[in-house]
């Protein structure tokens, strides 16, 4: 039972988060009154109706419905419990876009076994590894996993050409070549391509994607130099702003307005830096003054825009930090909020916004999705050329003759 005990455990911290929320599994729209976990039980061998857990695959998503699942909410350090900025946007007619991908976070994404195939538009909201960490585990295991076509990432130009996303895409390539270059004959070369879309990252509430109904805008983000985004969905009629990092500023109080969600960066205090994260004094200062948000500046923010629901994001979420957060967001905004941690969802209606916890499996497998898996490109020629490695193999034919002769007469195999 260790993957459901793994997953018992992450919920109660979970829970113990979303307490100094507004609810839990309710509408945000709801009064605040205490609601009987799950509902009224009808039946000794029924079921507890709304459970305020989600299990991936099992839920139908409505037509006009939006749910963003939150697949890394931490910071650049590594940690088991948390990753770094991910979030899987799934709307109701079928589109699904990866904002961020940052280190730790595929993990997170695998285990609510979407295909492969369904998992291919990425927006960078910037290049610092805890927003695109990840990329190499999406690409290759997405890759191996069935995906049968290329990689799209969207993401913002830099002050120079070596600092933009299209720069950050070859160079990628250029890093993981031997890993190309050895699955591009014996998989298929296609699903190891990525095309990068990049734009200008001073385009202010420009549109840099639209499609299928769906159009993403993107405005200039403040952090840590030229080249950061923020961004907002619109689908039919919802808005959804996601910040990536951020310090406070006026294109994004003037673009996040009239937003269902959003989706902003609440540093650590400045004590809890020094504690924690063994950071001199003079730089928590500067981390919550200068490249990030302040809980008491991320308050102030949503004061301004007046969001259905704000979220705050990019600390670790545990009983030594989420309280201070929380109170320095609370002397500047008393709003919906919740305090994000890793696996949290929220699925936006014309009803209202539900919040829930993710609860899955850490033994996820990749699952088939409706396209037909590609066959090798037998044209290419096998990168193999020191001939050695072809006269040291071991001659196994005769143990693998069983299963194989077995194998190949059951799926008809020459």
């Amino acid at each position: 039972m260790r993957s459901g005990q793994t997953a018992i455990g992450a919920l109660t911290l979970a829970l113990a988060a979303m307490t100094i929320g507004y609810f839990i599994g309710v509408s945000f729209q709801e009064p605040q009154v205490a609601q009987a976990a799950g509902g009224k039980v009808k039946s000794p061998v029924g079921t507890a109706p709304d459970r305020y857990v989600y299990y991936p695959g099992t839920e139908k998503l409505g037509k006009d419905e939006i749910r963003i699942i939150a697949c890394g909410t931490g910071m650049p350090a590594a940690r088991r419990g948390q990753a770094a900025s991910c979030w899987v946007f799934e709307l109701g007619n079928g589109d699904k876009f990866i904002f961020d991908l940052g280190t730790g976070s595929m993990a997170n994404v695998m285990s609510l076994m979407i295909p492969a195939d369904m998992l291919t538009k990425v927006f960078a909201s910037h290049l610092h590894t805890d927003h695109v960490g990840d990329l190499a585990p999406l690409w290759a295991g997405g890759w191996t996993g069935g995906r049968t076509t290329p990689l799209e990432i969207w993401g913002p130009s830099g002050s120079r050409k070596d600092m933009g996303t299209a720069y950050f895409v070859e160079h990628f390539l250029k890093a993981y070549n031997w890993d190309y270059m050895t699955r591009a004959v014996k998989v298929n070369p296609i699903p190891g391509k990525i095309i990068a879309h990049e734009f200008d990252y001073k385009g202010e509430n420009q549109i840099v994607y639209r499609k299928n109904g769906v159009t993403i805008r993107s405005w200039p983000a403040i952090h840590a130099g030229d080249g950061p985004v923020s961004y907002a969905l619109e689908w039919k009629g919802y808005k959804v702003v996601f910040g990536g990092d951020t310090f406070p500023n006026t294109w994004f109080v003037k673009y996040a307005k009239n937003a269902d969600i959003v989706i902003h960066e609440a540093m650590l205090t400045a004590e809890q830096l020094r504690k924690y994260y063994n950071q001199p004094p003079s730089r928590t200062i500067m981390m919550n003054t200068d490249i990030h948000t302040s809980a008491q500046a991320f308050g102030k923010v949503m004061s301004m825009i007046k969001p259905k629901l704000a979220i705050a994001y990019h600390f670790f979420n545990e009983e030594g930090t989420r309280y201070g957060i929380y109170d320095g967001i609370r002397e500047t905004y008393d709003g919906p909020l919740s305090m994000a941690t890793d696996m949290m969802v929220w699925n936006l209606t014309k009803q209202g916004i539900t919040e829930r916890m993710a609860v899955s499996s850490d033994e996820a497998w990749d699952v088939p999705g409706t396209e037909k898996g590609l066959q090798p490109d037998r044209s290419r020629k096998p990168e193999t050329i020191w001939k050695e490695l072809v006269e040291q193999r071991l001659d196994m034919s005769e143990v693998n003759k069983g299963w194989l002769d077995e194998y190949r007469t059951k799926y008809n195999l020459k």
